[in-house]
């Protein structure tokens, strides 16, 4: 059960145009890294989902030829699941020779992203929660170590950002839900209630520092609650 035979990569995007090009760079980058790297590789679909979006996200995926679904939903857990069902309908693969993939718009990937995902799954896992790593450009140096001493530990940390799934495991337990926030906790959270197997490994994506994000109570929220602890601490 442990082979793949088709890699599908789901960007959820809401009015990113300024950020989405560098994102789908990093994973075209990725993508290339791991075809330089592997006799066979899998075959790769990459799906933006282009959400409720009023500036040219839409002009920016064109250029990078990718496929594009289009939805109102304002949600990105229907944002993601829409793409993973676009993506998956079709393909010749068994779902459990299908991986999933999930990044964000604001997010560049490491060169060794998809290679670490196959690792993943090529080791017989069925899912891989990896690490996400604020922008140290967009970050003022007190919150940047706080971030890091509240990462040290060895605590489940979730993030749509850098998050991998066996098709078959994701679709056994529903798939992403229409959650505005959290989707991703509550996919890792159903799958791990089922006992599959998971793994954290390679290099951490790296994902914007902004305050203000798409998703309420997102990646931002924490990054603001981070820095209003920090600012707080010092003023104590």
């Amino acid at each position: 059960m442990s082979g793949v035979e088709s890699f599908v990569v789901v960007v959820p995007v809401h009015d990113e145009q300024e950020v989405l090009g560098a994102c789908l760079a990093s994973v075209a980058a990725s993508a290339e890294a791991l075809r330089a790297g592997t006799a066979l590789a899998p075959r790769l679909e990459v799906v933006v989902v282009l959400d409720a979006c009023t500036d040219a996200s839409a002009e920016v995926a064109a250029t990078h030829g990718v496929r594009v679904v289009t939805t109102a939903a304002r949600c990105v857990g229907t944002a993601r699941a829409l793409g993973v069902e676009a993506a998956a309908r079709g393909l010749p693969a068994r779902p459990d020779r299908v991986w999933v993939a999930t990044t964000d718009a604001d997010t560049q990937v490491p060169t060794s992203w998809l290679a670490d995902h196959l690792a993943a799954a090529e080791g017989g896992h069925d899912l891989l929660v990896g690490p996400v790593l604020p922008d140290p450009d967009g970050l003022d140096a007190p919150v940047l170590a706080a971030w890091h001493e509240r990462h040290r530990s060895g605590h489940l940390h979730v993030h749509g950002a850098n998050l991998g799934v066996r098709l078959s495991a994701y679709l056994e337990v529903g798939g992403f839900g229409d959650l505005s926030t959290g989707e991703d906790v509550a996919l890792v959270r159903a799958l791990l209630e089922r006992g599959v197997s998971t793994v954290r490994q390679g290099r951490p994506v790296v994902t914007s520092a902004r305050e203000r994000g798409r998703a309420p109570d997102g990646f931002a929220g924490y990054l603001r609650a981070l820095r209003l602890a920090v600012a707080e601490g010092a003023s104590a």
